[in-house]
């Protein structure tokens, strides 16, 4: 996974420069699939992606993200105080995806029962509303940090082969570390989910950032935090571990913003080399 690593710090050099599509309005970050952009415009003005209304803060920033399939030509309408009204283009660049093989998964994990089904679809409606948090909290504007550093064991975006069976893509990076391993929280927030169990990522922690950014955490052997805490970046949150569906211990660690599924790599520094050769 060090070529991906690599590779994902390269991409971001080229993509990740300030743009000005129209006075007052800024955008910088990755123009990409998977990318987020940060943006300040002038006060009083509003901004829409598609049907939503982006939240713009007391100082004019707000965030933008887009994911994996992302179409290539994005817009943002401006509408300025006295109703007037602007379309900002925005191009993304296309990227590839790896294809990624797992075997030794257990038959229940491929095939739940209806009882399985169930929980499944119960424990979906509270991550998506997890996610849907939409608040005034700034931390999204902290330079995030790993969670965990080591060995890189599954990226973003890759179509997984489960036990010879194509199935979803995977939507975050996976980071492999003994069971136990302390996780820290990448960046400021409060936690929305704290659940000890579910059926596919087993002990799962969602923390939102703000302006419905939010990371998650999966297959933990251990939470630390409750639901409603306020937590701070590089604060002990959980402990890594191999609950849910995994073939052993790692962390799992996305980003969405809202029901866009982000690269988590695109938003920290390259990972430690010394961790990548572990």
């Amino acid at each position: 996974m060090k070529n991906y690593l690599l590779n994902v710090f390269f991409i971001f050099l080229l993509i990740a420069f300030p743009v000005s599509s129209h006075a007052g309005l800024q955008l910088e970050g990755a123009f990409i699939q998977g990318g987020l952009l940060h943006g300040h415009i002038n006060q009083g003005s509003r901004l829409y992606s598609g049907e939503r209304q982006l939240k713009i803060s007391p100082n004019g920033d707000f965030i933008l993200g887009f994911g994996r399939d992302a179409a290539l030509q994005q817009a943002l309408i401006e509408v300025a105080p006295d109703g007037t009204s602007h379309r900002h283009k925005i191009e993304l660049k296309k990227r590839e995806y790896d294809i990624q093989r797992i075997n030794g998964i257990k038959n229940r994990m491929m095939s739940p029962n209806e009882d399985d089904l169930r929980r499944i679809s119960q424990e979906a409606g509270l991550v998506a509303t997890a996610r849907k948090q939409n608040s005034a909290r700034m931390n999204f504007m902290e330079s995030f940090i790993w969670p965990v550093t080591g060995r890189i064991s599954g990226v973003y975006g890759s179509q997984r082969v489960l036990n010879g069976e194509p199935r979803r893509p995977h939507f975050g990076i996976d980071i492999a570390a003994p069971t136990g391993t302390s996780v820290k929280a990448p960046a400021g927030g409060v936690v929305t989910l704290a659940h000890q169990g579910m059926f596919f990522s087993g002990a799962t922690l969602i923390i939102d950032h703000g302006h419905g950014l939010s990371s998650s955490f999966l297959h933990l052997s251990e939470i630390l935090v409750k639901e409603g805490e306020q937590v701070s970046q590089g604060q002990t949150i959980a402990a890594v571990g191999a609950t849910g569906r995994v073939t052993g211990p790692h962390l799992d660690w996305r980003i969405n913003w809202f029901d866009q599924r982000l690269d988590p790599a695109l938003l920290v520094p390259a990972m430690p080399q010394k961790s990548i050769s572990k």
